[in-house]
């Protein structure tokens, strides 16, 4: 008898996404909660990254190269979360030292939409 896996749900989706962004493990995320053609959109367009990331890959891609500006992490605090219907929301604040530019805070509200037991779309806000 072949086993269908079962959508998870936002519930459980919520308190998942907040124990890997606790650890700064965005691949983890990634890997295990979005979908394959999510979408993921940033306050504004960098110079490194474009206001919006369309697709699983280019989101991962995005994820590596924003840890790869990453000189240390001194500390990540991520709220509980909020739900409402297939939307998670939860606050994150960053004490990061990048590359080059020195040590600050990058506090961030992150907004996730559910679809069909994955994240369909990613949007921070600052």
């Amino acid at each position: 008898m072949e086993t269908k896996e079962l959508n998870m749900p936002t519930k459980e989706i919520a308190k998942r996404l907040t124990s890997y962004c606790r650890k700064a493990d965005w691949g983890g995320a990634h890997r295990e909660l979005y979908a394959d053609n999510a979408v993921s959109i940033e306050p504004y367009e960098t110079p490194e990254f474009a206001k919006e990331t369309r697709g699983l890959n280019a989101i991962e891609e995005k994820g590596r190269k924003f840890e790869s500006m990453v000189e240390q992490v001194h500390g990540i605090e991520v709220s509980e979360p909020l739900i409402a219907g297939n939307t998670i929301a939860f606050t994150m604040a960053m004490d990061i030292t990048m590359k080059g530019q020195g040590r600050m805070s990058m506090p961030e509200l992150c907004v996730y939409q559910v679809k069909d037991g994955k994240i369909a779309r990613e949007e921070f806000f600052v």
